[in-house]
């Protein structure tokens, strides 16, 4: 009797630690799942109430409306390991509703292709919601060659709304940032296996340095 309680233990012992380490396989799988899920939702949040200086998308602009102007200045950064330059225009000024073309530039001073992201936002914080980007170099990532220099165009207008928001209507100027980030070896090959023709434009480069 007694070897057929222990055993009966034993065995409920052994259902509850199979159950007890599934639910922790399953929580820990629902727990990676949610941070993967967690960043885009996170854009998504931004890109909707422009939280932390995030711009806005639109297809165009709708006029200039009014007689306010606004500032806007540009700045340009470079992560440590991108060898590039990165320079940004200088500030323009804008009527509200206005579409404006600006364009920065950016030449690789490295020995070797490389492949860019940029991270962008807008100060004050709580404008980018009024931020309205139609065309952007930020939008895809970007190949320089070395030596290559390329001009990134970015249209934009400031939503005429902002008069209406009380932290916005008092608003004369803002600075639109973006910084250059290295997207890393593997995403450059699997760029250039992907353009051809940027493959080919660097062994032409090559070629005429040899």
């Amino acid at each position: 009797m007694y070897d057929l309680r222990t055993k009966r233990w034993a065995a409920n012992l052994r259902r509850r630690n199979i159950t007890v380490a599934a639910a922790s396989v399953v929580t820990v799988a629902v727990m990676v799942a949610l941070s993967f899920a967690a960043v885009p939702l996170y854009r998504l949040f931004c890109q909707v109430t422009g939280f932390a200086g995030t711009t806005q998308v639109a297809a165009s602009a709708p006029g200039a409306v009014g007689a306010k102007i606004i500032t806007v200045r540009f700045d340009a950064n470079v992560a440590p390991n991108l060898a590039w330059q990165f320079v940004a225009p200088k500030p323009v000024e804008v009527r509200l509703g206005e579409e404006r073309l600006v364009a920065f530039k950016a030449t690789n001073i490295g020995n070797e292709p490389l492949l860019g992201t940029a991270t962008f936002n807008v100060t004050p914080l709580q404008i980018g919601k009024y931020f309205n980007k139609i065309e952007c170099f930020c939008f895809t990532e970007q190949l320089l060659l070395p030596g290559e220099s390329k001009e990134f165009p970015v249209s934009f207008f400031v939503d005429p709304s902002i008069s209406e928001d009380d932290e916005g209507k008092d608003v004369t100027a803002i600075t639109l940032s973006y910084t250059f980030f290295n997207k890393g070896r593997p995403a450059l090959e699997a760029y250039l296996r992907a353009h051809k023709s940027a493959v080919s434009a660097f062994d032409a480069v090559g070629a005429a340095g040899r």
